[in-house]
């Protein structure tokens, strides 16, 4: 075993969870074996090609990766972890939301723009299940030339970007991930990270989406991102601008009173920037590589993934 590859502990974790057979061609390969090359690719940013033997053919482990993404298996083993975490009390619900952004290596545009290849055992010629919610919610398009809009990469001044939305629990580590073009505000993808927080019970009663408090910085700050915290009962810190601070003084008593702040909860809001750093430690997820939006947050979640099983 080489540094990065699954331990025994972490192993018996995920083994439990994968499937048997592939409804194709029989069993699948060596699972830990092909797990055990996606984590080296995530780590050193490697091309698919140049993995090294021990983890058998690359395009095995390409090809299982991708389908994983699409499929939603990624996600599926993130919320297995985090409800065992859940259960066992070792949860921060005291949560903070942020973005950060990942510049995109020039081969990770040019997408085509034609709907991605049916699943095993699915309908002939039918998309991938969750592949543009995967990729922000938005439907492939055109845009310079290629489907770069649709697949979450954005063009700004830095060049070809895309947005990674993050909501982390108080230990600093992911709940919630969300990917968009870089160029996309952090506020319009507020409600749809909160809404992204699903944490499973174990055994009976439903997911877990609501946390105690939630904290963010200014970019958050507006009438509908409070109203939304207000209406699911989520107490918030969140500081106020200086010209919605202005307007509401211009404002005099129709202003109405100024949002609550707790400075000393506030200064926990860099568990989120710290839950980023240990995403970006992962070059795979620092430098997008991916064409691909879905299998994008498949690597950002297979990496939150790692960050779980080795808190």
């Amino acid at each position: 075993m080489s540094r990065g590859d699954l331990t025994d502990d972490e192993w018996a974790v995920l083994e439990p969870l994968l499937p048997v057979s592939n409804n194709r061609c029989g069993r699948w390969r060596d699972h830990r074996q092909v797990i055990n090359g996606i984590i080296h690719r995530l780590g050193t940013g490697v091309q698919w090609r140049e993995l090294p033997e021990r983890f058998g053919p690359w395009k095995t482990v390409h090809k299982r990766h991708v389908l994983w993404s699409a499929d939603g298996t990624w996600k599926m083993l993130l919320r297995h972890v985090q409800a065992a975490a859940d259960a066992g009390g070792d949860i921060d619900w005291n949560i903070s939301v942020d973005s950060t952004i990942a510049r995109a290596h020039q081969h990770a545009a040019g997408a085509p723009t034609a709907p991605p290849p049916s699943l095993p055992g699915s309908s002939k010629g039918a998309p991938r299940r969750s592949v543009q919610q995967a990729a922000g919610g938005e439907p492939a398009r055109p845009a310079g030339g290629g489907g770069e809009a649709g697949e979450g990469i954005g063009r700004s001044r830095g060049g070809l970007t895309t947005k990674i939305h993050v909501a982390a629990e108080g230990r600093c580590r992911p709940l919630a991930l969300l990917i968009t073009p870089g160029q996309r505000a952090d506020c319009t993808q507020f409600e749809p990270v909160m809404d992204e927080i699903c944490v499973p019970r174990q055994g009976f009663g439903r997911p877990r989406r609501t946390p105690d408090s939630v904290s963010a910085d200014k970019a958050y700050s507006n009438c509908k991102i409070r109203g939304y915290l207000r209406k699911r009962g989520i107490r918030h810190v969140i500081p106020e601008k200086k010209d919605h601070k202005a307007a509401r003084l211009r404002r005099g008593s129709r202003g109405g009173r100024p949002p609550g702040f707790d400075k000393a909860r506030y200064k926990d809001r860099n568990t989120v920037e710290r839950a980023i750093g240990k995403l970006k430690q992962f070059r795979a997820v620092a430098t997008r590589y991916d064409k691909r939006g879905y299998v994008y947050l498949g690597t950002v979640t297979a990496a939150a993934l790692l960050i779980w099983l080795r808190s």
